[in-house]
């Protein structure tokens, strides 16, 4: 691992060239957040990411958009010298994504502002604040002629909805690289170096009609049957094991005066240990109903697998946190209950550093914004970090 005395350019230097540019990032930030991209709306995502695309060409990248047909498209940008493919050790991977919640117009109700030492609105959190840190920190290390190692950005836009267009691309560029910084938001100061990861059920139950009145015994209630379903897996939650089962959606039944005939729930599943979640697939695959007159259907399974806490990753997280102390603040570490494309990185063995993106708050809520101090010392480090990364090859298991 590199120390921060083979650090080509010094971390205050770096501070200073992110103070001098902040003004210029800010006007970035609000350009990506005014092109509006939620992930459904795929003419809208696909022109933030041709904003993204022109930004990145106009700082020498060598860009290159992924179609894609259903969902918006891929932006994939490389900096800094060439290196073959099977050179793993001279490359990091940069991830992130331009898509967000929020649906066309919300601009109108919450508007790119910049007050109170904030900036507010839709995605400056969550999270285009992070693409533009990316490409500041770039630009930074381009024109002080210290970027030594090449660095792809992939800037994807199905993020919010489970990544289903982008897995692919995410997980045959991660395995070229040494390393992957997503560009998530921070956990509150903290760099993230576990995540928990998701899974996801649809849960049908079919019963037997019958009116509730005149023929109560000869209906079969669904309703009744997904609530001893709903009981059961909400009974596998492990506070201890951080693993959490959550019946989020739920419906059934047409009138009070009829024996439901349908009912079903939609299951969220949270878990740290990659092994939890097999054994979780297994325990709902072998679902039965109680009332042998209903029928169960279940469907889904493990999206995200966790992003575990590996030697690997906690050594790139140590030198994140000398640069830090360098830069004047102190970086924790932190575990998220919530799963990014990191998870997928990490699953791959690849050490995977994630939060390395904006300071702020209110992601996915109305109050949505970034803490404008932190965004100089925050693209410092993590340019810091594009200069002067690497690891040395530690076995990737539990620290």
């Amino acid at each position: 691992m590199s120390t921060t005395s083979d650090f080509p350019i010094p971390m205050r230097a770096l501070l200073a060239g992110a103070r001098r540019k902040q003004r210029s990032l800010l006007d970035l930030i609000q350009q990506l957040v005014r092109a509006e991209s939620p992930s459904d709306d795929k003419a809208a995502v696909d022109a933030c990411i041709a904003l993204a695309a022109a930004h990145a060409h106009s700082l020498g990248g060598r860009v290159k958009l992924h179609r894609q047909h259903e969902f918006g498209d891929l932006l994939e940008a490389r900096f800094g010298p060439k290196t073959g493919t099977t050179d793993k050790a001279s490359r990091t991977l940069l991830l992130g994504h331009l898509d967000t919640v929020w649906p066309l117009g919300t601009l109108k109700t919450m508007p790119c502002r910049l007050s109170e030492g904030r900036l507010w609105g839709p995605g400056t959190l969550d999270m285009k604040a992070g693409a533009a840190m990316a490409f500041t920190a770039i630009e930074m290390l381009s024109e002080a002629g210290v970027l030594q190692r090449e660095i792809v950005l992939l800037l994807t836009s199905d993020e919010e909805i489970g990544s289903p267009a982008s897995r692919p691309a995410i997980e045959r560029l991660a395995a070229e690289c040494a390393q992957v910084f997503v560009l998530e938001p921070a956990q509150g100061l903290a760099y993230k170096t576990a995540r928990k990861g998701t899974g996801h059920w649809r849960i049908d139950v079919t019963g037997v009609a019958a009116h509730a009145g005149v023929d109560f015994e000869k209906g079969a209630s669904a309703v009744r049957e997904l609530a001893r379903v709903i009981e059961t897996v909400s009974g596998w939650t492990d506070l201890k094991r951080g693993i959490t089962v959550n019946a989020g959606v739920i419906a059934g039944g047409s009138r009070s005066n009829v024996i439901p005939a349908h009912a079903w729930a939609e299951i969220d599943l949270r878990i740290v240990r990659k092994a939890d979640g097999k054994r979780l697939e297994r325990k709902f695959t072998a679902l039965k109903p109680k009332d042998k007159r209903c029928a169960l259907s279940v469907k889904g399974g493990i999206n995200r697998p966790p992003m575990e806490r590996t030697r690997s990753t906690v050594q790139l997280y140590r030198q994140a946190r000398a640069l830090a102390a360098e830069l004047g603040f102190t970086l924790d570490e932190a575990l998220s209950g919530g799963a990014s494309d990191g998870n997928l990185t990490s699953a791959l063995g690849i050490p995977t550093l994630d939060g390395m993106g904006a300071v702020g708050e209110g992601a996915h809520a109305s109050h949505e914004s970034i803490v404008v101090e932190h965004l100089a010392p925050r693209t410092a480090l993590l340019a810091g970090m594009l200069a002067g990364c690497g690891v040395s090859g530690a076995p990737d298991t539990l620290a």
